[in-house]
This record gives structure tokens, C-alpha cells and sequence, in this order.
């Protein structure tokens, strides 16, 4: 239940409509299952007041559900953390290994697992890691698509968690902490000319869209 409460809190997170709600359809994709189970439950979690079930609109997490989501997303983000920074997997390989993970520990195993990483406050993806009452400090960013040329940003997070798409961002240098000065902006979602210490990258609207950043001048 935790799983796919943490599911839709990623969803809504990033979801762009204004009431907030997700789309059924939208979760059954992520997680890979049939529309059927994805219903089953969507049924069950409104059931124990975990969320909101609107017909036509979608899902969206009760206060009491976003507890209980960044409670699961604490575990996974920490151990994503510890398969990085303790075991050395890069950061394309461990979403599936750290959902595996993060469903069987224990307050105790967490707590362990964060202190040999070293207290990270995100993830390797950039995404806070909540506190263990299910609080997060929210980040102050945005979409790379949606800022303005000639200035300087830091990458804030990365949003995909496809192995291949993070192996190439990460060839191109736009990980976490990475600072870049944006050239251009092609209208029409056209391309954007960027610029990462002496190297130049243009790349594509789509990518862009994966990316988040904040201004540092």
C-alpha cells in the first residue's frame, strides 16, 4: 500500500494540473500493472482515508496519505543513498534495487543505512529525502524548459528514473549540483544551447522537460 502511495505522491508532485488529482491510467503505467489492480487499490486506500477518489478528475493523496507516502519515499530515497555512496552503483542502476529494498527495512536499518551514507539530504536524483515523521522540505526550483537565457543555474533534481536516459544525462553532465549557463532558448519548445564549465551542450525540449534547476545569476 505504501508503494503505491508513494507512487502517486511522485505523480502529484510533478503533475501540472491545478486541482492536483493524477490519473488512474498514469499509475497503472508507472508501476507497471493492469488498470483492474490499479482500481483494487485505489479502492482499498480510499477505503482507509489515505486518498480521494474523484470520478473523470483521478486520485489525489489525503494529508494523512502524504504522511504515509513520504514515510515509504524516505526509505527508498535512503536507499538509493546507500547503494550509490556505500555499495557504487551509479545512479542509473538502483531505482528497481532500492524499491526492493525499501519495503522490507526497519526504522533502525534506515537509520544505519543514512548515517554510513553519510547523512545525504537528497537522493542521488536530487529529491529531498523526508524526515521519519513523513515531512519534507520542499525545494524551491523549476523546469529547465522554463527559464530565461543568459543566466547561470545549479541543477536542482533529475526526474526520470529510466536507467537510459540517466546514463545520457549523466554524459552530459547535468547531475545534482551541476552548474550551467543557458546560451539560447529555439522558440516553439525548439532546442537550448547550454554551457557547463569550458563545454558547450544543445539539448532537446523533451530532455529539458527532466530537468530542474534554480537561478544563481
Amino acid at each position: 500500500m505504501r508503494d503505491y502511495l508513494a507512487e502517486i505522491y511522485r505523480l502529484s508532485e510533478h503533475n501540472t494540473t491545478e486541482n492536483g488529482y493524477v490519473g488512474t491510467s498514469a499509475l497503472a503505467e508507472l508501476l507497471n500493472v493492469s488498470a483492474p489492480a490499479v482500481n483494487r487499490m485505489v479502492t482499498k486506500l480510499k477505503d482507509y482515508g489515505l486518498l480521494h477518489h474523484e470520478p473523470y478528475q483521478g486520485i489525489l493523496l489525503t494529508d494523512a496519505g502524504k504522511v504515509e507516502a513520504l514515510v515509504q519515499l524516505r526509505k527508498h530515497r535512503i536507499a538509493e543513498s546507500f547503494l550509490t555512496h556505500v555499495m557504487g552503483f551509479g545512479w542509473d542502476e538502483i531505482y528497481e534495487e532500492a524499491h526492493a529494498m525499501s519495503s522490507a527495512l526497519s526504522d533502525a536499518i534506515t537509520q544505519r543505512m543514512l548515517d554510513m551514507s553519510e547523512n545525504p539530504t537528497t537522493c542521488p536524483h536530487g529529491e529531498p529525502i523526508p524526515n521519519a515523521d513523513g515531512t519534507v522540505h520542499e525545494i524551491d526550483d523549476t523546469l529547465l524548459t522554463e527559464v530565461e537565457a543568459e543566466h547561470t543555474y545549479v541543477v536542482t533534481r533529475v526526474l526520470t528514473r529510466e536507467s537510459d536516459r540517466l546514463n545520457y544525462i549523466g554524459a552530459l553532465g547535468l547531475m545534482p549540483d551541476a552548474d550551467l549557463h543557458v546560451i539560447h532558448k529555439a522558440p516553439f519548445n525548439g532546442p537550448m544551447q547550454l554551457k557547463l564549465g569550458e563545454e558547450y551542450r544543445i539539448i532537446g525540449h523533451n530532455l529539458a522537460e527532466l530537468i530542474r534547476v534554480k537561478r544563481k545569476s
